[in-house]
């Protein structure tokens, strides 16, 4: 077996007011408590790029398979964290390699 993951995932995004940067990440972090990542993390995004100043906050996990990641989309934290961070974001793109 290989020591990379099969399946990384990553979500960026963009608040709607950037005071509420915290509570969007204690929202993400509800994320953490789903046991189907191999490696899950919640960081700031602390680029800064006069070109490019959209993405606030980055998920990034690695799962083990297709259907650990769809385990993990079908825990109800998963909904929770929805639910705390959908209110108050703009933009949210998600892309699985």
């Amino acid at each position: 077996m290989s020591d990379r993951p099969t399946l990384r995932h990553v979500v960026f995004f963009s608040a709607k007011d950037k005071a509420d940067l915290p509570e969007i990440v204690v929202g993400l972090e509800l994320l953490a408590g789903i046991p189907d990542a191999s490696l899950f993390e919640v960081r700031q995004n602390t680029q800064s790029d006069t070109l490019s100043s959209e993405v606030d906050v980055i998920v990034y996990a690695e799962f083990e398979s297709a259907k650990a990641l769809a385990a993990y989309k079908a825990h109800p934290l998963y909904e929770a964290s929805i639910q705390a961070v959908r209110p108050l974001r703009d933009m949210r793109i998600a892309a699985d390699f």
